[in-house]
């Protein structure tokens, strides 16, 4: 006999109380901490959070590694600099509520197009041909300045002021950030759920078999790197907001990687763990610095990845699922989200 999925208020009403508790402290923590534990530490967070996301659902779900996450995110960046109102180098000024929207979609173009030549691929070589994209794009950005203005980028792009908000401020930015996070997290959850999402991990199990079956096989791949470059766009856009420029440093070779590296340390399994991953990635960018050598700091970052990865293969909450029944004797083994 079949189960009647419930609806999804009622999942939402039936939420563990720990995560309510979750989204409580989400909500208030920029009034409780300092503008900078706001701004540097929860909204960097939520942003690289979102972008490793992305890269979550492709791995996870498909089984495609990608690392041109950060770099769908970089031209999604560049179009927010190129054509918005508040850079007077270049471009046709166009109000945010227009370029932002235009910059997603074409992340997300770009993305299907990664998709397109990554697909003919499988396994480590998926992953090579899109680290090679990624490389690319970056000498691409770096050497031309008729568009890119090449080493030395795009400044002074700001988060705009609308509905009465300016969203520079730490705390609007803030939530803006946490607003992104939260409806892709909830994207990624329903995909999971969703015939399309099904299709997906049917297809990362036995790709011969669901072709058999009448899939196409390539089609789903290609929409799944559509899907997960909106996301990763969308936090593109967040991200020059955030900086108020971006130049090739923006989409190096080394952010790239890291970008993995919070993926799979936080849990490339679950839809959360890319945000684990970022929260402990932020903290030690911020303050491993008072203990170390700036210049090392990509040393500690492969320490910490090492040790995590050597005791627990499916990251942090790999980590803690594993840990949780010894930690509380009663709680629920169920996996996390």
């Amino acid at each position: 006999m079949s189960v009647t999925e419930p609806p999804p208020m009622a999942r939402i009403a039936g939420l563990h109380p720990g995560a309510w508790l979750v989204i409580l402290l989400l909500l208030v923590y920029p009034w409780i901490v300092s503008p900078f534990f706001a701004y540097q530490i929860g909204a960097y967070s939520l942003i690289l959070g979102t972008i490793a996301l992305s890269l979550m659902m492709l791995a996870g779900f498909a089984g495609m590694v990608s690392l041109a996450q950060l770099t769908i995110a970089g031209v999604a960046g560049y179009m927010v600099a190129i054509l918005s109102a508040n850079n007077a180098n270049i471009g046709p000024e166009w109000p945010w509520w227009l370029v932002a929207p235009l910059a997603i979609l074409i992340g997300a173009l770009v993305a299907a197009l990664i998709g397109a030549i990554s697909v003919r691929t499988e396994g480590i070589y998926t992953i090579m041909i899109t680290l090679a994209i990624a490389v690319a794009f970056f000498y691409f950005v770096r050497q031309n300045y008729t568009i890119f203005n090449g080493f030395t980028g795009f400044s002074g792009i700001h988060a705009p002021t609308a509905f009465g908000v300016d969203w520079r401020e730490p705390v609007p930015f803030y939530y803006l950030a946490l607003a992104v996070a939260a409806v892709s997290y909830a994207f990624v959850l329903y995909l999971r759920r969703s015939t399309f999402g099904l299709s997906l991990q049917a297809i990362r199990d036995n790709p011969r078999r669901m072709n058999a079956l009448g899939f196409h096989v390539k089609s789903h791949r290609v929409a799944a790197y559509f899907l997960a470059g909106i996301i990763a766009a969308a936090a593109g856009v967040l991200s020059v907001w955030f900086n108020g420029r971006i130049s090739p440093g923006s989409v190096g070779v080394d952010v790239v990687i890291d970008i993995l590296v919070i993926a799979v340390v936080g849990g490339l399994a679950h839809p959360i763990g890319p945000f684990v991953g970022a929260i402990l990635f932020v903290l030690l960018e911020n303050f491993a610095i008072d203990l170390i050598d700036r210049e090392r700091f990509n040393t500690v970052i492969g320490l910490v990845f090492l040790l995590i990865i050597f005791f627990s293969p499916d990251g942090l909450l790999g980590l803690w699922k594993r840990l949780k029944p010894r930690l509380l004797p009663g709680a629920s083994t169920t996996s996390s989200p």
